[in-house]
């Protein structure tokens, strides 16, 4: 199985649209090279930013 995807890949596999995989990217900072995306990166990130998110709502 292949951790580099494309956004449409990583789309499917994230439950997202493609723009917003595209959009996540830019806002985490997750590079995107020649068209493909790091998935175990982009999820980490993706979760860290939720759980941020979450801890900023409880304070």
């Amino acid at each position: 199985m292949s951790v580099h995807l494309t956004p449409t890949e990583l789309a499917k596999e994230s439950g997202l649209h493609r723009r917003q995989v595209i959009t996540k990217c830019l806002e985490l900072g997750v590079p995107i090279f020649d068209g493909k995306i790091d998935k175990t990166l982009f999820l980490s990130s993706l979760e860290a930013s939720k759980r941020e998110e979450h801890e900023a709502v409880k304070v």
